[in-house]
């Protein structure tokens, strides 16, 4: 029996997303917290426009949630660690008309520097699989969601330092790694990029998930992160990931910028509008008021022919580690 990994511009039964439980990342601070509770609801306040919304969170806050989400965004009650659903949920695939979903081991992205707790998310995605009523099956590979990116016909977007990485799957051969992760998704064009953002390898990274890099926004098209300062680290990683597309693919790619902002209080930025969310009818963009949210919004809009393209600030998503497409998994029609 195949299965195989739906393209993400392919029809949604619904999104789920995860409340975040605790504002680790910026001091726990009130006022930190209700801008972190308010970036994750506008998100799912935004989605729940287009397809249906379920938000797993824990009796403790519950109540919070609510106060925060639009009445249409179901809540499902359950233990969790954290709100990053793209990593900890599950990867739903299909065969024909049928639902399946991958169980990734996930060990909070490498067990990064203590600081995470994995125990309860590493449940998620059979918690996630049971409520959607399909069947789950687990990998022996540490793996991420948003550390893959398939266009639905045989190709896959990864980076070597996640899949490869000492942090996941220190005794995984490079062709291991390939032949569980085409099992698993139905691929058979595994398409290596070296690395991930530099920000990406910091305190709260994920040390190099491939979604804020490079994305399909068609069978045939890539769109990849374009960083155009020179004085910024992800200028060079930008120039990289397009020579090894340039060589190793024949897919059409469009480069799109990078905001203009270069840095905030902790050094290089690694905003990404190549974190966006693909969901039925729209693509939800991630927008950091700068310049070139317009430039990107224009660009996905020819990417995207006959979705809307939606802004949604995700500068306080981004300051505890990730971006719209982080908070958010699809499950197929």
């Amino acid at each position: 029996m195949t299965w195989v990994m739906p393209a993400e511009w392919q029809p949604h039964e619904r999104t789920w997303m995860a409340w975040m439980e605790e504002d680790y990342s910026e001091g726990s601070s009130a006022e930190s917290t209700e801008r972190m509770q308010r970036a994750w609801a506008k998100v799912a306040n935004t989605i729940v426009e287009f397809e249906p919304v379920t938000m797993l969170v824990s009796e403790e806050h519950k109540a919070e949630a609510r106060s925060f989400l639009d009445p249409r965004v179901e809540l499902l009650i359950t233990d969790i660690d954290d709100g990053w659903m793209r990593d900890s949920g599950p990867t739903f695939v299909k065969n024909g008309e049928t639902l399946a979903a991958v169980d990734w081991v996930f060990n909070g992205w490498g067990n990064q520097g203590g600081w995470a707790n994995w125990e309860k998310d590493d449940a998620v995605a059979s918690i996630v699989a049971a409520e959607a009523g399909v069947p789950s099956f687990r990998s022996a590979l540490v793996n991420e969601g948003g550390g893959i990116h398939v266009n639905g016909v045989g190709a896959l977007l990864v980076t070597e330092t996640v899949q490869l990485g000492k942090e996941r799957n220190p005794d995984w051969t490079r062709a291991e790694v390939e032949e569980e992760l085409n099992s698993k998704l139905g691929t058979n064009q595994v398409i290596w990029l070296k690395r991930g953002l530099t920000r990406d390898y910091e305190d709260f990274g994920t040390r190099g998930h491939v979604d804020i890099v490079a994305c399909f926004a068609d069978e045939n098209t890539i769109l990849y992160h374009d960083q155009q300062d020179p004085a910024h680290p992800d200028f060079a990683i930008s120039q990289e990931v397009r020579a090894t597309l340039e060589a190793e693919t024949n897919f059409k790619l469009i480069p799109v910028p990078a905001p203009k902002v270069l840095t905030d209080d902790h050094g290089p930025v690694d905003y990404s509008y190549i974190n966006h969310y693909i969901c039925n009818g729209a693509v939800i963009l991630c927008s950091f008021d700068d310049p070139n949210d317009e430039v990107a919004k224009a660009i996905l809009e020819k990417a995207y022919p006959g979705r809307e393209i939606v802004l949604v600030d995700a500068r306080e998503i981004f300051a505890r580690g990730g971006g719209i497409h982080c908070i958010t998994q699809q499950q197929p029609a």
